[in-house]
This record gives structure tokens, sequence and C-alpha cells, in this order.
């Protein structure tokens, strides 16, 4: 492969991959995934040898880990407020409806807002409501700090790849 291709690779895969740890801002943008995603692409592109395999198994334990223990964090976090599960299924199931036929920002407003009322459905006061809400809203600044340093490890071991 000419050098002027390895390196046009190199760079775009390194811009999607900044495309992928930036997203991770939205908690519903699979910025994780791009990033995995686009370490598969390089090295279906450029070949993985020993060295690339180890690597992006690395790598894809690195997201699954991070995707896994992102929906955790959040729901730990309002499940120590008090939240019931049922409220939770139904926060992110609206969260990605909304975030599907709107926008990613309407989803993340409508996650928490559909969590608080359903949570005043369940009995609960409106100050009680709030404290399992804001239990959410702490859950995914935590979810978004480990998210975006997984990327971050996900990002330098390709550069080792790379």
């Amino acid at each position: 492969m000419p050098a002027w291709l390895e390196t046009s690779i190199t760079i775009i895969t390194l811009i999607i991959m900044l495309f992928g740890l930036f997203g991770l801002i939205m908690p519903v943008f699979p910025g994780l995934v791009i990033i995995w995603l686009a370490a598969l692409g390089f090295g279906i592109i450029s070949g993985f040898g020993t060295a690339g395999w180890g690597i992006f198994i690395a790598i894809t334990i690195l997201m699954l880990i991070g995707n896994i223990s992102d929906g955790l964090l959040m729901a730990k976090k309002a499940l120590e407020h008090g939240a019931a599960k049922i409220s939770l299924v139904l926060a992110g199931l609206v969260s990605i409806v909304v975030s599907l036929f709107f926008s990613p920002l309407a989803g993340l407003i409508a996650a928490p807002t559909t969590l608080y009322l359903s949570e005043k459905n369940q009995g609960h006061t409106p100050e009680e409501a709030k404290k399992i809400t804001k239990g959410l809203m702490v859950g995914w600044g935590w979810a978004f700090v480990l998210r975006f340093i997984i990327g971050i490890m996900m990002i330098i071991l390709w550069v080792i790849w790379a």
C-alpha cells in the first residue's frame, strides 16, 4: 500500500475515533462502538497482524465494559435514590424513541422527565421524584466520565497498534 494511502487511512481512522470520543457527551450516542468500528475498519484495511489482533481484542473488551457499565452506573445511582425499576425501563425506552424520532438532545430531556413523571405516578412526592431524577443525572455524569476514559484508552491502544 502506498505511503500516502496508509497515512490517509490512519488520519481518517483517528478523525472517526475522535468523533466517537467527543460524541460520548450525548448518553444515547454510541461513541465507544464508533471507536471500535473505526479500529475494526483499520484492521480490515491495513491488516491486523499478531499484535493488531491482541490490541483489537483489548479494544473490544474495553468497548463492552464501557457500554455495559454505562447503563449500570445510571441505573444504580437512580436506584440508590429510590427509583422503581419500571420507571428506569420506561425512561430508557422513551429516551431511545425520542432520540430516534427527534434528536439526541430531545432524548436527553425525555429520559429524566419521564423518570420524574413516572416516579410521581408511583406515589412519590415531587421532592422525592426530584431526588430520584437527580440520582439518574449524577449517574449519567459518572457514566460519561467512565466512557470518556475508556474511549481514550481505546484510542491510545489503537495508536500503539497503528
